[in-house]
């Protein structure tokens, strides 16, 4: 069994979510190092949680930390190949250590989009992943579905908002995107998760062997 894209789940802070994204070949697992966040991780929880799965890569993901908080942060860990961040001045600062990058940008209007196209050269030319997704229930209308297309035709784009088990194919077919993201969340009650919006798009990518 194989997803038919490349996927990245955030927000990852129980086993439940784990093992199942796990499960389903997920590529990329993130975490919060931040203390501040409700989502955060201690560095015994993350090993805990990643002792029990293999065959995917872990991402650091921070918010607004300063980059010398993000690698003091990060020396606290084992096991992360990714690093993502939501500040743009920031990446500079980190692109020369040996995380790879995933910058996160949340979009609040279309007309966002215009800066994005403007950036991805030059997220490509230092082989950062671009993670684009929205708080708002922004839908893909097909305006905007052209502007995300010019954006995944110049870097490497995950999409995070506007799409459901109907019409994911639809947009990886018309767009050329790296992926998808999405979120996970916490438990109801250690071991019990409702998986429902999340397991239907993953079962929607699935490949059969």
């Amino acid at each position: 069994m194989a997803l038919k894209t490349f996927v990245k789940i955030s927000n990852v802070n129980n086993l439940s979510d784990a093992r199942y994204c796990s499960g389903m070949y997920v590529n990329l697992m993130g975490f919060s190092l931040e203390k501040n966040n409700e989502y955060y991780v201690t560095p015994t929880a993350f090993k805990e949680i990643t002792d029990w799965l293999s065959g995917l890569e872990y991402v650091a993901e921070f918010s607004n930390s300063h980059p010398d908080n993000i690698l003091e942060a990060m020396a606290q860990y084992d096991g992360f190949s990714y690093i993502q961040i939501a500040e743009r001045l920031h990446l500079p600062m980190l692109k020369n250590t040996s995380y790879s990058l995933i910058f996160k940008y949340t979009l609040e209007k279309a007309e966002d989009l215009d800066d994005l196209l403007d950036l991805a050269p030059t997220l490509r030319e230092n082989d950062i992943l671009l993670n684009l997704e929205s708080d708002t229930s922004m839908e893909i209308t097909g305006e905007i579905q052209k502007e995300i297309k010019k954006i995944a035709a110049k870097c490497e784009l995950l999409l995070g908002f506007g799409f459901d088990d109907k019409n994911v194919d639809q947009l990886l077919d018309t767009i050329p995107l790296k992926g998808i993201s999405m979120k996970a969340g916490h438990e109801i009650k250690p071991g019990i998760k409702d998986f429902d919006e999340m397991a239907d798009i993953l079962e929607a990518l699935e490949v059969e062997d």
